[in-house]
């Protein structure tokens, strides 16, 4: 008996909270086969989903065109998203051989219509999952009016909708149920995962989480000589045009090997704990993260993106969270903003992170 997802490849926020529902499957469902499809990062899987989930690479969907973290092709975007809906026809039929062959009962989408669209053609259940909608993030660009009519008409084939907070979108869905976050807890204390990779105790520590499509014109220089604070960039981290040391820290900085760290056995989220602040553009994921390890956030804007609205509103409920604008960001003017995060108080409300659990009891409970 097979359980099939299909996964947004458009960053990493999609993947991390999906990893998160699918570990959850596989700890309550020992003889579920777990196949996954989809063009997420190989590698992000490999460190962190279960070893029973298997990764197929599948495109699934073309999401948004980013040119780096902040700033995305609305053009190019509605463009390639058109041209991979017009041939639809053919990957929906590719994909129902596909479930057929797998054994399927059930289908998982965050959040490619794709998946939804095979699973009716293969006749099974279809759940969403997610906290927007591409319908919804197409119908704010110029000419993707009709691409989100279309991709609308597709998610209401859905059986039911798992709708995560922060959420934007699913008029279409006939059937919607809402869960807590989605988000990856950390399970170490903050002092023992310092001690552990040798960052100072007693100083205020910030990581930069910008994703993989990097940040270009940021000054590391100037970064170099930021008072007051640590700043954790992790090896992987891609700054085009700027170059860091590995091999220990340069000024404020401090260089974190990634791979180094899984290999360890720590995780992403063991670092967002250990941290005070998180330097970023809003998404999803690192916002979930946040919440979920009290970790305050520093943010900037990230272009023409439906979601950013939704998530700059939604953050004071329950997290501190600050912005700085471009201008500051690439000057390295990041004192302010860290000061007014840190000065915040807790948010309003403390939001339940056990998502992945109801989620995969909800799905269970279908199958």
């Amino acid at each position: 008996m097979t359980l099939a997802c299909y996964i947004s490849g458009h960053g990493f926020g999609h993947a991390s909270r999906s990893i998160e529902f699918l570990n959850a499957l596989a700890r309550r469902a020992p003889h579920l086969r777990i196949v996954v499809r989809t063009l997420a990062a190989p590698w992000l899987f490999a460190r962190t989903a279960h070893p029973r989930v298997e990764l197929v690479p599948v495109e699934c969907d073309t999401g948004a065109v980013q040119i780096d973290s902040l700033r995305l092709d609305e053009g190019e975007t509605v463009k390639r998203a058109a041209r991979f809906l017009e041939d639809m026809p053919a990957r929906i039929a590719a994909e129902a051989r596909a479930l057929r062959a797998l054994d399927t009962r059930m289908v998982v989408a965050d959040i490619p219509p794709l998946g939804i669209a095979a699973a009716r053609a293969a006749g099974l259940p279809g759940v969403a999952l997610g906290n927007f909608t591409w319908d919804w993030i197409y119908a704010a660009y110029p000419g993707g009016e009709t691409l989100a009519r279309r991709l609308g008409d597709i998610y209401a084939m859905a059986d039911l909708a798992l709708r995560l907070p922060l959420w934007g979108g699913f008029e279409t869905f006939p059937r919607i149920e809402d869960l807590p976050f989605i988000a990856r807890r950390s399970h170490r204390g903050p002092l023992e995962v310092r001690r552990a990779f040798g960052l100072p105790a007693d100083e205020r520590l910030v990581l930069v989480s910008f994703g993989g499509y990097g940040v270009e014109g940021l000054d590391i220089e100037a970064l170099s000589r930021l008072a007051g604070y640590r700043i954790l960039i992790t090896a992987t981290t891609p700054f085009r045009g700027a170059t860091l040391g590995q091999t220990g820290p340069v000024g404020s900085l401090i260089p974190l090997d990634e791979p180094a760290m899984f290999a360890r056995g720590y995780r992403y989220e063991d670092i967002v704990r250990a941290v005070d602040v998180v330097v970023t553009k809003p998404g999803y994921g690192i916002i979930a993260d946040c919440v979920a390890n009290d970790t305050a956030l520093v943010y900037t804007s990230r272009g023409h993106f439906a979601e950013y609205d939704v998530l700059v509103a939604g953050m004071p409920r329950y997290l501190r969270a600050a912005y700085i604008g471009h201008a500051d960001v690439f000057a390295a003017n990041w004192r302010p903003g860290l000061d007014r995060a840190m000065a915040l108080p807790p948010p309003p409300d403390r939001a339940p992170v056990n998502g992945a659990d109801v989620a995969a009891d909800r799905v269970l409970s279908m199958m």
